[in-house]
């Protein structure tokens, strides 16, 4: 599968949702490399040189920060000791690029995308009582099969100039809107009692409105985060791609998008 052209623009039973079914493994590559569209070329440069080890990074994330997230996603809220602890890392992360460990500070740093996606995902964020058995397989294979319709777009103005001290509450923004989003996932996904075949609807249905702003806000907050550390730690924000307006767009007929480097899918 190619990599995805960034966009800019200004069971039966119920089971509760855990971060081991969040976006998995070969959507997450995806987005950190969407992601990397959208921060100074020095960072992409260093982030995608060291993508292996990140990426092995992500998937044995530190449990005592992934549980608090998750405890924190099922409620709706994170808690004032979750934002501390994830700032704490943040911080950590600043203070490895000061002193110059570098190759273990950008481990962490990509790594961190981790818990960035996994508050963007309204799979995780859909209460207590989560959904039922086969939806969340249904939903992420229908993102997938539909990559290539969606248009990354940048989820909300003034993200990529956020400073460090900003994100805690930036976070808790995206666990809002992923929340608001988490019901359309099981109204159209589970009818009658029963589990919607993916392969039965497109890209009209409410779902691919979901999969599509959830991808771009899962891609602007990785980007987000991952700059307002860097930014943090006096790194070097030259080059940082700059969006050009080039709407109405065709798949955003009311709204104005803008193109990062002219990629576009």
């Amino acid at each position: 599968m190619k990599a995805l052209g960034c966009v800019l623009v200004t069971a039966t039973c119920a089971l509760a949702p855990t971060l081991s079914a969040a976006w998995p493994a070969d959507l997450t590559e995806l987005m950190a490399r969407d992601a990397r569209r959208a921060v100074p070329l020095s960072l992409a440069r260093l982030l995608s040189e060291r993508e292996s080890v990140i990426l092995e990074r992500v998937a044995r994330y530190p449990p005592e920060l992934t549980s608090l997230v998750e405890s924190d996603l099922i409620e709706g809220r994170l808690r004032p000791g979750t934002l501390d602890a994830l700032d704490a890392e943040a911080k950590a992360i600043v203070g490895l690029l000061q002193s110059r460990h570098t190759n273990e500070a950008l481990f962490r740093l990509g790594a961190i995308l981790r818990v960035v996606a996994d508050i963007s995902d309204p799979v995780l964020s859909a209460g207590p009582r989560g959904y039922p058995a086969g939806v969340t397989r249904e939903y992420y294979q229908f993102t997938r099969d539909n990559l290539d319709k969606i248009t990354v777009v940048l989820d909300e103005p003034g993200a990529l100039t956020l400073r460090r001290n900003e994100l805690p509450a930036y976070w808790q923004g995206l666990v809002d809107r992923s929340r608001k989003q988490a019901p359309v996932i099981r109204a159209e996904l589970f009818k009658r009692g029963k589990i919607v075949d993916r392969r039965t609807i497109d890209y009209r249905n409410p779902v691919f409105g979901v999969a599509s702003i959830s991808y771009s806000r899962t891609v602007t907050a990785i980007a987000a985060t991952w700059l307002a550390i860097w930014r943090d730690a006096r790194g070097d924000t030259t080059r940082l791609p700059a969006p050009k307006t080039v709407g109405p767009h065709a798949a955003f007929p009311s709204a104005e998008t803008a193109t990062l480097n002219g990629a576009a899918r």
